[in-house]
């Protein structure tokens, strides 16, 4: 419970927060970003030799963009006294006044991806660097584990065992319109599955500490802080939750350097939007010339080629050597649990802690804890990556 006197004491700063929260609630992305006919067009695609450019269509956008922005920059933030906490706000209106330009012009083509681009920033030269010295690699001998012979019922079933460790409540969600396998939509504690997905016993592993182990885990410690920026997100969030989530699933053991590659293959697809490569291209791009198989080939280019070109897909990789290093420097993980946080703001959550007006984690991402990592593969890949 946070105290009066804490509100008191602070009551501009609460003020702020609050009418933030009210605002940004309307705003996320995933639940506009994510195609409605994905199978369909996904067909039309393969029937068309691969020539075919996908019609994707949305769902409706549910609020008034300008007034929206209006309001973001009428909060009086010099009413904020300690200046790293107004900067943070600062920094959290520019971030959530992107994502509703982001929101806007999806399925807008360039308009769109120049405003990905503004949010979630595309690949540098050692991010294209890392991820072709990653493809190097063979995959590895063949393993039953990572054959797909689950169906999202038994994935379902296995989420709500794995739940058991993590004392928290949310719903498990079936749905055959969103791009991945599995995703957390934060503002509704809802872990939402692909329904018709084939799910291997590694990638239950995977998804299970990915999902419920960093995604659930820092969207229910963000619903024990006394400020909402905690649960809306901070800017860059993706980056350094994606890292600890693709973290955890190295230090549960269920990493493996196909999983690297698939990362590595998404930084390779966000890089050529840049270059203007279309939806055939791309496809072409990690079909032929890197010989993904082609529903692997099509999911990444959908992924990065919805509602225009969409540029967070790059960020799992360097999100994961951000945090790699910054673990193997033996520094702190709880803070970065906290809530949808970011490396970058380390400080002044610490500032705010120290203030009583953040928490420390309430729950741990316990595959940290178990060090279950034993691929010297892996390892040599993670400690070579600039």
């Amino acid at each position: 419970m946070i105290s009066e006197k804490l509100i008191a004491t602070h009551q501009d700063l609460f003020d702020i927060d609050a009418n933030l929260n009210r605002l940004v609630k309307k705003i996320e992305l995933l639940n506009y970003i994510n195609p409605l006919n994905i199978e369909m067009e996904k067909k039309q695609f393969f029937a068309s030799k691969y020539n075919y450019n996908p019609n994707f269509k949305y769902p409706k956008i549910k609020f008034n963009g300008y007034k929206l922005h209006r309001l973001f920059y009428s909060q009086r933030l010099e009413r904020i006294e300690d200046d790293d906490i107004r900067q943070l706000y600062e920094d959290v209106i520019y971030e959530y006044s992107g994502l509703i330009e982001c929101i806007e012009t999806i399925n807008q083509g360039r308009k769109f991806y120049y405003n990905s681009l503004k949010s979630f920033g595309t690949p540098t030269e050692k991010d294209i660097e890392n991820a072709k010295f990653i493809l190097r690699f063979d995959d590895g001998d063949f393993d039953e584990d990572l054959l797909p012979v689950y169906n999202a019922e038994d994935a379902k079933a296995y989420f709500h065992d794995f739940s058991k460790r993590y004392n928290f409540n949310y719903k498990i969600k079936l749905s055959t319109n969103i791009s991945a396998a599995a995703m957390v939509l934060n503002n509704v504690q809802t872990l939402v599955l692909r329904k018709n997905h084939k799910f291997s016993k590694n990638q239950l592993k995977v998804l299970a500490n990915h999902e419920i182990g960093v995604h659930l885990v820092t969207t229910f410690n963000s619903l024990n802080q006394p400020l909402k920026i905690f649960s809306n997100g901070l800017p860059n969030n993706v980056e350094t939750q994606e890292g600890l989530a693709v973290f955890s699933e190295y230090k549960s053991g269920c990493l493996t350097i196909t999983r690297l590659k698939e990362l590595s293959y998404r930084v390779i697809a966000v890089d050529s939007l840049i270059k203007g490569y279309t939806f055939p291209d791309t496809f072409d791009l990690l079909h032929n010339q890197y010989k993904l198989n082609k529903n692997k080939a099509f999911s990444i280019t959908q992924r990065v080629h919805r509602g225009g070109g969409f540029t967070k897909d790059h960020l799992y990789l360097s999100g994961l050597i951000k945090v790699y290093n910054h673990a193997k420097a033996d520094k702190d993980l709880d803070v970065l649990l906290t809530g949808k946080v970011s490396l970058e703001y380390m400080d002044t959550i610490y500032k705010l802690q120290k203030l009583g007006l953040a928490n420390t984690s309430k729950y741990f991402t316990d595959a940290y804890l178990s060090n279950e990592e034993a691929n010297k593969n892996l390892d040599f890949i993670l400690n070579s990556l600039k």
